[in-house]
């Protein structure tokens, strides 16, 4: 990506403008939960429930997992044949869901083009999809700020946690540990730190057999690149800018490095085994959201 760096520079200096359009989310947050919701009404239904009662009732048998306690090993059915296995109730097999949203500096642009800044269509896609998925008798999560919980009120505790997040504006990257083997990760983010550095953190996320799938959100003026003439570009997370001469020369090289950078995050979910969906933020929120829900349906196969 053509993000500008400079020798010597330790501390980032966001743009003022970022600065102060995320002071404002508290002011913005009410409308974004009701877009939200309006949004999950709008796919309702597509993530059916998975658990009929309370959590307690037997599930399935699956294999002992190394460092298990063996009072959990089932042995009548172990000795069918040989192999160890558990019984797995309702509430264990109700995997958590951890969604992680990119409040970075650079998810606050937003062009003359699109319906809503990134950060915007990021929070009301977050949102949608916790509230769909609790819906769906999963537990969700936000990596770092909340537990994984099945509340009514998931999009209130997530609003809430996110806004007394300050150092969430700093991070374009999602923790980096293991997550669970039975967790999903929803990745909401514009994926514009390194390739590498996030592919690193795809992988490692990755590595207990976790699932995972990345919202990319772009605004469609990232996509084009459509200028002329003078021009001057700024770095919204270091604060920094540079006077070019010709915008229009650099239209082709940008396209280039712009389809090499989501080539390395394709590839990086797929060596995960993750997926990875592109939503413009001049495209109605709900498409992202149905993509990302019904992905998530259909990883859990039938009756499941």
């Amino acid at each position: 990506m053509l993000r500008m760096r400079v020798l010597g520079t330790s501390e980032r200096q966001p743009a003022r403008p970022v600065l102060t359009a995320s002071l404002d989310l508290a002011a913005r947050l009410p409308r974004l939960i009701l877009e939200a919701r309006r949004v999950s009404a709008s796919v309702h239904g597509i993530h059916g429930r998975r658990r009929a009662g309370p959590g307690e009732t037997f599930w399935q048998y699956r294999p002992l997992v190394t460092g298990e306690s063996a009072s959990r090993i089932d042995w009548r059915r172990s000795a069918r044949d040989g192999h160890l296995f558990v019984r797995e109730r309702e509430w264990e097999a109700s995997h958590a869901i951890w969604l992680w949203i990119d409040r970075s500096a650079s998810m606050g642009f937003a062009s003359s083009l699109a319906l809503a800044s990134k950060v915007d269509r990021a929070l009301i896609a977050g949102f949608a999809l916790a509230e769909t998925l609790v819906e769906g008798g999963e537990r969700v999560g936000h990596l770092g700020l909340t537990r994984a919980l099945a509340s009514r009120r998931i999009v209130e505790t997530l609003a809430q946690a996110i806004l007394v997040d300050a150092k969430g504006a700093d991070a374009d990257l999602p923790p980096d540990a293991p997550l669970p083997r039975l967790a999903d990760a929803i990745i909401i983010t514009d994926g514009l730190s390194p390739a590498a550095s996030l592919a690193k953190r795809i992988a490692t996320m990755a590595s207990s057999g976790a699932r995972g799938h990345v919202l990319l959100i772009a605004d469609p003026i990232e996509e084009t690149f459509p200028f002329t003439g003078q021009a001057e570009l700024f770095d919204l997370e270091d604060g920094l800018s540079l006077r070019v001469g010709d915008a229009g020369s650099w239209g082709e090289e940008y396209r280039q490095r712009l389809e090499a950078h989501r080539d390395a995050i394709k590839e990086a979910c797929r060596k995960a085994g993750w997926t990875l969906t592109l939503h413009r933020t001049d495209r109605p929120a709900s498409e992202g959201v149905l993509r990302i829900a019904s992905l998530i349906a259909a990883s859990r196969g039938p009756g499941r």
